[in-house]
Formats: C-alpha cells, sequence, structure tokens
C-alpha cells in the first residue's frame, strides 16, 4: 500500500480503510518495512499506529525466511499485537500472536517463466511454510483456492474465499468537461480500447497487441481510427511487449501513460469503447469489475478467476487466441446493441462486489482465528 503495488497495493488500502471504518471496537496498526518513511497515507489510515521495520524488502524477506527455517519466533517485534494478517505473501513466524495469511494467487508456480528467479526461489520455498503456519488462511476467488489445496496440500475447510471490491468512485458519472479534460491530458483518441494494469507478461499484452494490429486491417468502417490505451507501470520482464509494439510498428498509435491518477481512472474507464484484459491468469482480476462499474463492455480470457469474476457480463476468449479476441473486440466496437446489453449486465456484476462486504467477512475470519475456531 505504501509503495504502491498495484494489486496488492489497492487490496492492502481497501481492506484497511472498511476495517477501521466498519470495527471501532478493535484497534488496527499498519506494518510498514522500508528504510524510508513511507508516503503519506489516506483517511482514515493516516492516523493510524505505523509499525515500521527499519529494513528495504529483499533484507525483511531474507530475515523473515531465515528465522522460519531456524525456528525462531518473531514475536518480539509485535509487541501487544494480538493477529496479524500477512496481505502481501509474507508472513513471520509467530508463536503467540494469532495470524491471517491472504493467499493471491500461485503465479510462481503456475508460470515460473514470468517470474524473477529469487521470486521463485523464495516463494517456493517459504509459501508451504507461511500456508501451514497461519491460524487462518483467506483466498480472493474459487479459482485461488483451489490452486493452494491442489499444489500444498491444503484442507480446503481451511481455506476461506472472501472477494475483493469494486471502490464506490467507480461509476458511470463522469460528465464531459472531465472527458475532454482526460482526453487533453492524455492525449486520447475520440475511440479507444482500454487495458488497466502492469505491464508484465503474464498479462498476455503481445496477444493484445497482435489483436489490436489485426483490429486495424479490419474492413470494418471505423476501426482504422480505434486507439489502443495501456494504463500501468512496467512490471518485470517487459521487454518483449516493447519490442512486438516495434515489430508491429504501433509505437504511434499505443497510448502508454504509465501510472494514473486514481481519481482519473473511472474517467478513462468510462470514456473507453471497451475494456480488453487477456491475462494468462489472475487471482482476482479486479479492472474487470472496476470497468463494468464504470459502465464500458469487457473482453476479457476465460482463463484462471476472470470467468468466475465476469460472470456472464463480459465476452470471454481463450487468452492465447488472438483472432478470437480481435474478433471480439471488433463485435463490441460495432454492435451498439451488444455495449448496451453487457453494460447493463456489468453494473449488476460489478455491484455484487463491495469492500464493505470484504471487509465484514474478513473480520468474522479475524474472530474465528483468535477463537482457535
Amino acid at each position: 500500500m505504501v509503495h504502491r503495488k498495484a494489486g496488492l497495493g489497492s487490496y492492502a488500502r481497501e481492506l484497511a480503510t472498511h476495517l477501521v471504518a466498519g470495527d471501532p471496537g478493535n484497534t488496527y496498526s499498519l506494518f510498514h518495512y522500508d528504510r524510508n518513511p513511507p508516503a503519506a497515507l489516506p483517511e482514515p489510515l493516516n492516523r493510524l499506529a505505523l509499525r515500521t521495520v527499519a529494513l528495504s524488502a529483499r533484507p525483511w524477506r531474507l530475515s523473515v525466511a531465515a528465522r522460519h527455517l531456524a525456528g525462531l519466533p518473531m514475536d518480539a517485534t509485535f509487541p501487544d499485537v494480538d493477529l496479524f494478517h500477512a496481505t502481501e505473501h509474507l508472513l513471520p513466524p509467530l508463536r503467540r500472536i494469532r495470524t491471517v495469511f491472504t493467499f493471491h494467487d500461485a503465479i510462481y508456480a503456475l508460470f515460473p517463466q514470468f517470474h524473477l528467479p529469487m521470486n521463485r526461489l523464495f516463494l517456493g520455498l517459504m509459501m508451504p511454510r507461511f500456508l501451514r503456519r497461519a491460524s487462518a488462511v483467506v483466498t480472493i476467488s474459487e479459482c485461488s483456492k483451489r490452486d493452494a489445496v491442489r499444489l500444498y496440500g491444503l484442507d480446503p475447510d481451511r481455506l476461506q474465499v472472501i472477494y475483493e471490491g469494486v471502490d464506490p468512485r467507480f461509476q458511470p458519472n463522469a460528465g464531459p468537461d472531465r472527458r475532454l479534460r482526460l482526453r487533453q491530458t492524455y492525449a486520447l483518441p475520440e475511440q479507444y480500447v482500454l487495458y488497466v494494469g502492469t505491464i508484465e507478461p503474464r498479462k498476455n499484452l503481445v496477444a493484445l497487441l497482435d489483436a489490436y494490429a489485426a483490429l486495424l486491417q479490419s474492413p470494418t468502417p471505423g476501426l482504422q481510427s480505434c486507439g489502443l490505451v495501456i494504463v500501468g507501470r512496467k512490471g518485470w520482464l517487459y521487454q518483449g511487449f516493447f519490442q512486438r509494439l516495434k515489430q508491429l510498428g504501433l509505437e504511434g498509435r499505443v497510448i502508454l501513460p504509465g501510472y494514473v491518477a486514481d481519481e482519473d481512472l473511472p474517467v478513462l474507464y468510462g470514456a473507453a469503447d471497451l475494456f480488453a484484459f487477456p491475462s494468462l491468469y489472475e487471482g482476482f482480476g479486479l479492472p474487470v469489475l472496476e470497468a463494468m462499474a464504470c459502465g464500458t463492455p469487457v473482453v476479457c480470457a476465460d482463463a484462471s478467476s476472470l470467468p468466475e469474476i465476469a460472470g456472464d457480463a463480459a465476452l470471454l476468449v481463450p487468452p492465447t487466441d488472438v483472432k478470437a479476441l480481435a474478433g471480439a473486440m471488433e463485435r463490441l466496437i460495432s454492435d451498439a446493441e451488444l455495449r448496451r446489453e453487457l453494460r447493463g449486465r456489468g453494473l449488476v456484476q460489478a455491484s455484487r462486489f463491495t469492500w464493505e462486504r470484504t471487509a465484514t467477512q474478513t473480520l468474522g475470519v479475524y474472530e474465528r482465528a483468535m477463537r482457535g475456531a
């Protein structure tokens, strides 16, 4: 949350915010590890106690791993704490303190080629220990739960699925003035396909580039002026994306604004003709719901958790089938009736996912963990 890490940061921020707002009976504090002071936190989190370890990410991860392997607890690092919730796949070994662990995904195990070697080594070695050690385990989708059970032999009854939510700011209410300002700020075309997320191989953006190139060659009138906007920072192993962008000669057609301010995202979603999300694997896939909440029709992969999250409110395509992806994008852009239908379904689907519900269900896990249930 402090360092604005895409999905994990959003999860930590929204969950903490809604726990604090909805649970006045308990005292919450935030845990942070880094040599540098944290960035300004939003209300009401900036009023919470901040427990800090003066280590950067790698030394802290290594120290946690060493203490696990040596069987040395770290309770003294968290004095006066009753329960510790690990939200980012890193659980200190705690003996007297009850613990909750959120298992987001198994990308490092299922797609090791998309992870850096040190991450693969660390998570491969430590994830079984984290999951066994936790008093309770939360997964963010049925897909993640199945993966955790299959990969680590966990008892399914130990795992509770708690979906993420959609922030209320994602809604189709942007007026023409805001849209005009955003178009000018980010040099947006009148018509565009949108993607939001990090730029890394797992997101399958090379397939999106290929599908977009095919779209531009379509004889269907109007498609040749459609733009592609890819919002998000570089993740890791992103070089292949930029190589393909250059090979296809799309540098002048694809808009890459990088990180976009939170207040601008709903307008970018709402002004898009469609949202495309061909990711190979997602533990949850929150951008799909954010787009739906803004009234934008969605094309996404039929893989991992995405069919579970999108329901019947999106066009689903095999993530590696470029022709199917291009065809679905063309259908949505050229078929106004289909766009209206998916817009209505998407608004209903997104409304089923709220952070208030996420926080309430998570608090229930805390209470059961404290009882030892």
